[in-house]
């Protein structure tokens, strides 16, 4: 079956199992969302646990997407994972440090004689959902604005300096931080508030999911109002991104040379260019309206599945428009020529289509997942239920 693909076909099928692992994280960053509001909703320690417990059913999920979006990366695009993981290393140690926190504070919050107090470590979870959220959508910003990095393949077959062969190098010291702030231009403002967008984003899927998981009248009622003030600032951060990204100059390449050039209006180009792709962002960005609204308005809890699907299909319309299209999924704004595409920093084609078939687990997996998580969900948490769990984290 895959063996019959082309190589171009089977690049692209990899993609889209890249768009969606990074679609479900987004949505699964609800966890993060969740944690930087565990004071805001709970004012008592009780209140704080049933938040706490609410999130920490789920964050092993979010945990094992984020390893395996990285895992599938270095599998299909190995040239991306050693650019960015090895050149943006800040970034990345940040992030993963952030979700370390994360572990210990879930495994130690409630341990005997903690030392160090459960508020230290409801500080810590605090850090990693606001770190974990805005790094990583900083980070997948740079797939529109770029980095600085370059490419030379050909340092693999130079053996006359005597050190290790390395294929990419990053131009400049700070190492994927100047994606937050660089005085040079203003793509670090496309970046942040892509980076914002995701962490109220995140925020709004963890009100949402409060009010559907947590039994508690009065959570549910400081959950609105959250809701409310959180939706409107995410909705300023993504609507800047969206527009200013239908507006700036974008990566494009040739499909016969692969030559890398600066095309006027690109991303835009490409929403008109691939009518799918525009039909489910915009799919995606009704969902997530209409799961805010119904929560507010229609005095319902069910806003989460709407906002939930609508998150997973606005991200993967925004992977799919860096990637497709003859677009540079990762361009180098210190020389074009290195910017890395579906095509030129994939794996090669047997391993492309070995790993095609590995990815028939896929829907065994997410069936596994979702019966994992119906079942951790059957009952929503009450406050009895915390004062009897000897487990509780």
């Amino acid at each position: 079956m895959f063996e019959n693909l082309s190589f171009l076909s089977l690049q692209q099928y990899w993609w889209f199992l890249i768009a969606v692992l990074g679609a479900l994280l987004v949505f699964l960053l609800f966890v993060q969302g969740g944690q930087t509001l565990i004071y805001k909703l709970g004012k008592t320690e009780i209140e704080r646990t049933m938040l706490v417990n609410s999130l920490g059913r789920k964050w092993e999920i979010t945990f094992t997407t984020l390893v395996t979006f990285g895992g599938a990366f270095f599998a299909s695009f190995p040239l991306f994972y050693s650019t960015s993981f090895g050149g943006a290393y800040w970034v990345w140690m940040i992030i993963l440090f952030a979700f370390i926190l994360q572990a210990v504070s879930y495994e130690y919050r409630t341990k005997a004689n903690n030392f160090l107090g459960t508020k230290t470590y409801e500080t810590f979870l605090f850090i990693n959902g606001a770190i974990g959220s805005i790094f990583l959508g900083t980070a997948v910003a740079t797939f529109f604005t770029g980095s600085q990095f370059s490419v030379n393949k050909m340092n693999l077959v130079d053996l006359t300096s005597g050190n290790m062969p390395i294929i990419s190098a990053w131009e400049n010291p700070w190492h994927g931080l100047e994606a937050i702030w660089t005085t040079q231009n203003l793509a670090f403002m496309q970046n942040l508030s892509l980076g914002l967008a995701v962490f109220f984003l995140a925020r709004v899927l963890a009100l949402l999911y409060f009010m559907n998981n947590i039994d508690n009248e009065v959570i549910v009622n400081r959950a609105k109002i959250y809701l409310k003030r959180n939706a409107l600032v995410f909705l300023v951060f993504f609507l800047f991104f969206v527009i200013r990204l239908m507006f700036i100059n974008g990566f494009a390449y040739h499909a016969d040379t692969h030559e890398v050039y600066m095309q006027a209006h690109k991303y835009f180009n490409n929403l008109i260019e691939m009518p799918l792709v525009l039909i489910i962002f915009l799919a995606g960005v009704v969902g997530v309206l209409y799961g805010i609204f119904i929560n507010l308005f229609k005095n319902s809890n069910k806003g989460i599945w709407f906002s939930g699907a609508g998150t997973i299909l606005t991200v993967l319309a925004l992977f799919f428009l860096a990637g497709y299209n003859n677009t540079s999924y990762y361009p180098s704004t210190f020389d074009l020529q290195s910017s890395l595409t579906i095509e030129n920093s994939s794996s090669s084609q047997y391993t492309l289509t070995v790993m095609s078939y590995v990815s028939l687990m896929i829907p065994f997996v997410a069936a596994y997942i979702w019966w994992a998580w119906k079942s951790m969900d059957k009952e929503a948490i009450t406050e009895d239920e915390m004062q009897k769990d000897d487990h509780a984290y």
